[in-house]
């Protein structure tokens, strides 16, 4: 049954003022223990993984066209003027819709898993898109360093495009924490290693992606298996990192299931 919608039409509303934390700074969701999902893909993405949002949040012009799934999300719903939700969105065209989820607690790392390793990445896009191509690829399992972007920032969860929701997400690791992997550590380089299309690639292992500028540290070095490297005919020093995540990813995959 639908719950009658809360209309909020208040900028100082407490409700509203949490949304323009959560969607604006990216490590609010930390203090908070709440993540904000905005427009129809997100919010259908974590119900499709089973998961029932704190609060639905509906702009006044799309409440009453938007499809019962998204209407019978939450038992906590609340409409707002239009205005209001353009004044929390982080996106260029605001949604009609976005969801408030109260984020569990963090995953402990596990070992003897298909492992990404994010080894202090800047970029937020690049985070996204290597938690979608993990997803993708078969690996279950995403550990950030210390130094990573916050995995549950409103951008990278943008980037993600629901990658989140089918993944083991563990955050402010340090070097010495990936012991407990139990998997072999495949580092990649661009200039030192076995060739990713000749290499004899493990199952289960952990992928190593490091610093967009500084690759990955001499400290985690110090700990691979096996050095990797992409082959580049066109001669381009080197890739962008979730570009060669998703190369190492898929490879691992293929290597799987051949």
């Amino acid at each position: 049954m639908t719950a009658t919608p809360t209309a909020v039409t208040s900028r100082d509303n407490p409700l509203l003022k949490r949304l323009r934390l959560l969607a604006h700074d990216s490590t609010a969701y930390r203090k908070l223990g709440q993540v904000w999902f905005e427009g129809d893909h997100l919010c259908r993405a974590l119900l499709a993984r089973g998961q029932r949002p704190a609060t639905a949040v509906f702009t006044e012009s799309f409440w009453p066209q938007a499809p019962h799934d998204l209407r019978d999300a939450a038992d906590h719903v609340v409409t707002i003027p239009d205005a209001l939700m353009a004044g929390i969105s982080g996106l260029e065209s605001p949604a009609g819709v976005g969801f408030v989820w109260d984020l569990p607690a963090a995953a402990a790392l596990q070992g003897g898993q298909a492992t990404v390793v994010l080894d202090r990445l800047q970029d937020a896009g690049n985070v996204g898109s290597i938690l979608r191509s993990a997803a993708a690829f078969g690996f279950g399992q995403v550990l950030a360093l210390k130094g990573t972007a916050a995995l549950w920032s409103p951008k990278v969860v943008r980037a993600g495009m629901g990658a989140h929701f089918g993944l083991r997400l563990t955050e402010g690791l340090a070097v010495d924490d990936l012991a407990a992997l139990d998997v072999p550590l495949l580092v990649t380089s661009s200039h030192q290693g076995d060739w990713l299309h000749q290499a004899q690639l493990p199952w289960p292992c952990a992928w190593v992606l490091g610093h967009e500028g500084q690759g990955v540290s001499e400290a985690l070095m110090a700990h691979a298996g096996a050095f990797v490297r992409i082959a580049q005919p066109g001669g381009e020093e080197s890739l962008n990192v979730a570009a060669a995540a998703a190369i190492c990813l898929h490879a691992s995959a293929a290597a799987r299931t051949s």
